[in-house]
């Protein structure tokens, strides 16, 4: 039987398995419009917040005295692939700041682009936290402590002035108290932070209407967005639904992934902010659930649904490459108007 909250995961005609939705559709006015799920409940946004964690670069003067241009401040919200125009320009930053980059604090991890891997076998060389996909929001936080005359060794710590800049920051945006957000410590070992759905949705909705925020962090939102919107290719990479996603939204859309099944949007044109969490954190089916939602909103084109396909109904292939069976989303948006 199909619940219509979820996105199913097909092989054949069968349902295999199914990943229950949350999503919550905002104004910027704070009203909650539509849902799927349960918009209220708490969630860490995980790299969902990148683009509200880049405000600091921006508001303390840091981006403009390093000379962040809109690919600098677009890889600073970034969970990229790793390839060479990431590292590359994470080095190029650093460079600039006048930082080496054994400085990063985010950890290692496989670079998701296996071609960037398979080179650095290749070449018998260690993979360091340069190629960790939050290398560009470290650097972003290193050059706004640099810049303030902070200390280096720790700035990825909860304490310090630059990650108490960036909770506050959140706490602004998305209208929830600085008190009430819950902290934890994200895959890269900042803090991460857990709010409700909803406030996630607001947060992206005000950012897309950045003349609500007063004039000194509309500039900075305002800057941040059209970066990434800019370079999309920054904030992900090569076939990554955020990067894919912006380029079909000519500037409209902007658009972030979190770990564990998170994605916000905000809509420059409607003012709409979107957040979506899949309820098991499998990232798969999160991408479905947002396309449908879109879809369902009429937001996008018939020509941008066409180049988004294959993220909105995904293919399941085997190890021959075969196509045998593919993720469909299964749900109405609700009203709120009966929440």
């Amino acid at each position: 039987m199909e619940r219509n909250n979820v996105v199913n995961v097909k092989r054949g005609t069968s349902i295999e398995s199914s990943h229950q939705v949350h999503l919550a559709v905002v104004d910027s006015n704070g009203d909650l419009l539509h849902y799927v799920g349960e918009p209220n409940g708490k969630v860490y946004a995980r790299s969902s917040m990148k683009p509200i964690q880049a405000i600091p670069i921006v508001e303390t003067g840091a981006a403009d005295y390093y000379q962040f241009s809109d690919a600098d401040l677009s890889l600073c919200t970034a969970s990229h692939n790793g390839e060479a125009m990431h590292t590359e320009r994470v080095l190029s930053i650093l460079k600039r700041i006048g930082i080496e980059d054994t400085t990063l604090q985010c950890g290692t991890h496989i670079p998701r682009w296996q071609d960037t891997y398979k080179n650095l076998i290749l070449n018998n060389k260690e993979v360091t936290p340069l190629y960790n996909n939050c290398s560009g929001k470290h650097t972003g936080m290193l050059a706004t402590a640099k810049f303030m005359g902070e200390s280096l060794e720790d700035y990825y710590a909860k304490d310090h002035p630059v990650q108490q800049r960036i909770v506050q920051a959140v706490s602004e945006v998305c209208d929830y108290p600085q008190e009430e957000i819950e902290i934890g410590i994200d895959g890269c070992g900042v803090p991460v932070h857990g709010l409700p759905l909803e406030r996630l949705a607001y947060g992206f909705a005000r950012m897309a209407t950045p003349e609500i925020l007063g004039e000194k962090r509309s500039s900075a939102v305002s800057r941040i967005t059209n970066a990434m919107m800019e370079a999309p290719e920054m904030v992900g990479g090569t076939n990554r639904f955020c990067s894919d996603f912006m380029k079909a939204g000519q500037g409209r859309f902007f658009g972030k992934a979190g770990a564990e099944g998170v994605y916000c949007i905000g809509d420059t044109k409607t003012g709409l902010g979107i957040a979506a969490k899949v309820a098991d954190g499998n990232g798969r089916a999160v991408y479905p659930a947002v396309m449908e939602a879109i879809t369902q909103l009429e937001l996008l084109t018939n020509d941008q649904i066409e180049q988004l396909k294959e993220y909105h109904h995904p293919k399941l292939r085997n190890a021959r490459d075969e196509i045998i069976g593919e993720l469909v989303p299964v749900f109405q948006l609700q009203s709120a108007l009966a929440y």
